[in-house]
């Protein structure tokens, strides 16, 4: 196959790491970069030797076929519109967008146009979470009761540059890091039935400490604490503790797997490899009768493969199948979110409308260029 003319919109700190992959792979071409401040696209164009584009000159290109959208997580929506709009292929990073009625216009105008919808995360595409998967279906520890997921910290503003968005609608614990949590635990255990949730806001102001906005208050718009309880249609019940007002501690897990043979801990989400260098964390260990065998990822793509959703996008739009971190995915989690605040606002359970396919897992013959790349 061809590769795929990429462009990137947004060329903030996670930009870094999507041109150096997609400049990599053999199947996609990268071709251009675009921000709201020329400075910033520049820089990276230079340093990847791809052009610069204003925002309007990238989407209206005839030389780009998909576009990766990096903006703030407030405008997902509407740039991902204007780009179906103008034909061409989007891979939004998450969440899809801030509400409901701009991912379903999403979804409408990519069926309505032919195009196709590929949405952050693609760490569950990675080494750890591909075999994590394979390992709970072979019944390593049993039929699956649940699971509970855990992403405690006191927030962005000490080291982030640009922190305001963190505490605004369209981000928080749950719309910024829950992507992960629960993209994973959909790839584990299928989609989620019901959600119900308690959430809090500790600190209605934050102080910013981190350069160059030090000195700066925040005001805070948006749940930075959640209790949540979700269930599976599969009979999987799960629970997420997701916070930007509490402190993490050595050696907590991210994600702990209740079967009834035995419990797995599950490394980051956030991560491909899932390896830290901590065997407590970093690693798939499986407890069972008072003993734990510790599994190092064997699966394909352990290095941070960031892209690797665009990736299986092209190959899927080549291949006429659907892509796995689809839009459908991505929405399916962002109705989950969203309900997780509605749960605590109206002291109910909310039932999801959207039930996405299991996405598949790769195949051993997939990618191989680039599984020989990443590793």
């Amino acid at each position: 196959m061809n590769p795929m003319r990429v462009g990137i919109i947004g060329a903030g700190n996670i930009s870094s790491i999507y041109c150096e992959n997609l400049k990599k792979f053999p199947s996609t071409e990268l071709v251009a970069i675009a921000d709201i401040v020329p400075a910033a696209a520049q820089a990276q164009a230079e340093k990847y030797e791809i052009k610069a584009f204003t925002v309007e000159e990238l989407i209206s290109s005839t030389e780009i076929d998909l576009v990766v959208n990096l903006t703030i997580p407030a405008v997902h929506g509407q740039v991902a519109i204007q780009i179906l709009n103008a034909g061409k292929h989007v891979h939004n990073e998450k969440p899809l967008a801030p509400n409901r009625e701009e991912a379903r216009e999403m979804l409408r105008m990519a069926k309505e146009k032919g195009l196709t919808i590929g949405c952050a995360p693609d760490t569950f595409l990675g080494a750890a979470h591909q075999q994590v998967r394979k390992l709970i279906e072979s019944g390593i520890i049993g039929p699956v009761v649940g699971v509970h997921g855990y992403m405690t910290s006191r927030g962005v503003e000490s080291w982030h540059p640009n922190p305001e968005f963190f505490y605004k609608p369209g981000a928080g614990p749950m719309l910024d890091m829950g992507p992960y949590y629960l993209t994973a635990m959909v790839n584990m255990f299928g989609p989620i039935r019901r959600v119900a949730s308690i959430t809090n806001i500790t600190y209605p102001e934050r102080t910013v400490t981190s350069e160059p906005k030090k000195g700066t208050v925040i005001k805070v718009e948006t749940p930075t604490h959640f209790g949540t309880t979700v269930q599976f249609h599969s009979g999987v019940v799960g629970q997420l503790t997701m916070s930007f007002d509490t402190h993490g501690f050595e050696g907590q897990p991210c994600i702990v797997v209740y079967g009834g043979d035995g419990t797995m801990i599950v490394p980051d989400p956030n991560s491909f490899d899932g390896w830290d260098g901590r065997p407590e964390t970093g690693n798939i260990i499986v407890r069972k009768g008072g003993e734990s065998q510790i599994i190092r990822a064997t699966e394909p793509f352990k290095t941070n493969s960031r892209g690797l959703g665009v990736l299986d996008t092209v190959h899927a739009i080549a291949e006429g199948r659907p892509n796995r971190a689809s839009g459908d995915l991505a929405f399916h989690v962002l109705d989950a979110m969203l309900a997780s605040i509605e749960s605590s606002e109206q002291d109910r359970f909310i039932n999801l409308e959207t039930k996405p396919d299991q996405p598949s897992l790769i195949g051993d013959a997939e990618f191989p260029a680039e599984r020989e790349l990443m590793g």
